[in-house]
């Protein structure tokens, strides 16, 4: 477990599938998301199976809120494309439970993960990419440290359009520990 104050980061299990399903398939969830089609349990289940085969640093990591004496999942988040020469790594993270949007709970994750990757993992970049159509993303991403580095210019089409996909990162000489 990677614990913070109101939340807690832990290993995904198979039990956790159809929440994950409920939460890909919801249309203002994945607004934000690189997914664009309908996902099935099945299809949940084989990337589950694929993901086990992969580093276990590029495993995601369930988000957790303590709702009385229950942790319930409400997310995830985690590192994936890690270089280890580079010591970089690429962050991907979503709140699946739209009641607890805009709570602050995103940005504790992203708190933690960038000091699960900066003490933990040893990494000295983390960058993720942004829909510009996001500014309650950009906005906690800033937050928690991250600068813009870039704009890939009508590199998705979402939902009818083009947009940009802006490019963000921090790195271990600039990222304060404290700065939530």
């Amino acid at each position: 477990m990677i614990q913070g104050k109101r939340i807690r980061l832990r290993a995904p299990t198979r039990t956790d599938i159809p929440q994950f399903v409920a939460w890909l398939n919801d249309s203002e969830v994945i607004a934000g998301l690189m997914v664009s089609l309908p996902m099935s349990l099945e299809d949940e289940e084989a990337w589950f199976t694929g993901m086990l085969n992969r580093p276990l640093a590029e495993h995601p990591l369930v988000i957790e809120v303590q709702r009385g004496e229950e942790w319930t999942a409400v997310g995830n988040c985690g590192f994936n494309m890690i270089d280890w020469r580079a010591r970089a790594a690429e962050v991907g993270i979503f709140i699946g439970e739209k009641s607890l949007w805009n709570q602050g709970y995103g940005s504790e994750a992203m708190t933690l993960l960038l000091k699960h990757g900066f003490n933990t993992l040893n990494l000295n970049r983390i960058a993720l990419d942004v829909y510009e159509t996001n500014p309650r993303a950009i906005r906690a991403y800033e937050k928690v440290g991250f600068v813009h580095e870039g704009r890939k210019r009508q590199a998705m089409y979402k939902d009818g359009s083009y947009i940009d996909i802006l490019i963000m990162s921090v790195l271990r000489s600039e990222w304060k520990e404290d700065q939530e």
